[in-house]
């Protein structure tokens, strides 16, 4: 069955930005994430074809190659189907549950989209390639943002064999010329009038290939492994904050260092406070007797209640600030809650109170010239 276009699984037009794949890129694997539908195999699946189309597209290289020739371009030589970033082949693990991959800086070898492309797959290889970094997204609240937490977090990722300790081969297994370059690491390939050479993709070019591959890894010389990690999240952190786990990322192949692992956080929004930089704001409604004696009114914040002086005469939209009680910097620091008050006006009155009210109208002079007439009398040199 033909595969869906990778523009049209993401939901963007084929000359979209950097930005505009990855703003789809998350909606879709929020929408389609194991985590949100457990059990749903179809979400499953849409998961994977989402995280490979966004891979080859984020990449330049990648997404020139399948502009040019379409999913044609990342299928292996010698006729096998296509192997995106979240199938198993020999370059890799790309397992998209648990966990959101994102290959920064090119991320050294993992088993590339582009590298396969070029022949650059294939097992029982001795150059040392590096292991991929991850990514992993991490929700929290805006209280745990501002005080900071420690927070377990599970992810699968590519360890290093335990029964060949990475190098591919059976234990008392030896590693012979390869059949496809005769030991020179490079074949040459005719393309009608122009030959080209490039790496074999059998031994990855170093000349040999291993006899007997791992039962266990089967000549990967990496297996796929449940991890379990403890993540210290900084207070301030904001939505767009990564964090970096130095050599917790996917185990490198033979002698190759281990990747690392980018815990990206996303601060869920607040039913009270908006968060602006470092400063906290929210709307608090007081009573028009508050606004109009003055007073103190306890108000909310992250960290407890804080006392807010109101003084008379107070009107509705007028902004408080409450020095230091909003967010942490991440360098030091603290910025601060404004609070905007809002004057309630009672719905109902009691005879009494309408008789009181009634009394300060006529007190007052409000009865002889109403204020809305005051307005429109001043109003009227603008018309």
């Amino acid at each position: 069955m033909a595969q869906q276009d990778y523009y049209e699984l993401l939901g963007v037009e084929k000359g979209a930005n950097d930005e505009e794949l990855k703003k789809a890129y998350r909606k879709k694997a929020v929408q389609y994430h194991p985590d949100k539908n457990p059990g749903n195999k179809e979400a499953e699946e849409m998961f994977k074809k989402v995280s490979e189309a966004y891979e080859v597209l984020k990449d330049g290289e990648k997404r020139a190659a399948y502009d040019r020739y379409g999913h044609a371009a990342f299928k292996q030589a010698g006729g096998a189907g296509p192997r995106g970033p979240a199938g198993a082949g020999g370059g890799g693990f790309h397992d998209p549950f648990d966990i959101f991959r994102d290959v920064f800086n090119g991320g050294g070898g993992g088993g590339g989209i582009f590298d396969e492309m070029f022949g650059g797959g294939g097992g029982g290889r001795d150059s040392g390639r590096d292991g991929s970094d991850l990514r992993y997204d991490l929700e929290i609240s805006l209280e745990e943002a501002a005080k900071g937490l420690e927070k377990e977090i599970s992810f699968r990722k590519a360890v290093t064999c335990e029964r060949c300790h990475g190098n591919g081969a059976e234990p008392g297994s030896k590693k012979v010329t390869c059949p496809t370059c005769k030991g020179h690491g490079q074949v040459r390939r005719s393309g009608g009038i122009i030959t080209f050479t490039q790496t074999c993709p059998t031994c990855g070019g170093s000349g040999q290939k291993i006899e007997k591959a791992c039962t266990a890894c089967r000549g990967e010389g990496r297996t796929a492994q449940t991890t379990k990690l403890n993540v210290r999240i900084p207070a301030g952190v904001e939505t767009g904050s990564r964090l970096r786990s130095s050599g917790n990322g996917e185990a490198g192949m033979a002698g190759g260092q281990a990747g690392d692992l980018y815990i990206v956080l996303t601060v869920r929004e607040h039913e009270l406070f908006e968060r602006h930089g470092n400063d906290l704001f929210c709307e608090i409604p007081i009573k028009f007797t508050l606004a109009t004696l003055g007073g103190a009114l306890e108000v909310p914040t992250l960290f407890g209640k804080a006392s807010l002086k109101i003084p008379a005469g107070t009107q509705s939209g007028t902004t408080f600030r409450l020095k230091g009680k909003g967010m942490p910097g991440l360098r030091g620091g603290a910025g601060d809650q404004l609070v905007r008050v809002q004057v309630e006006v009672p719905q109902s009155l009691t005879g009494e109170q309408r008789k009181i009210l009634e009394e300060y109208v006529r007190v007052s002079g409000d009865a002889d010239e109403p204020m809305a007439k005051s307005f429109f009398d001043k109003a009227k040199k603008f018309f």
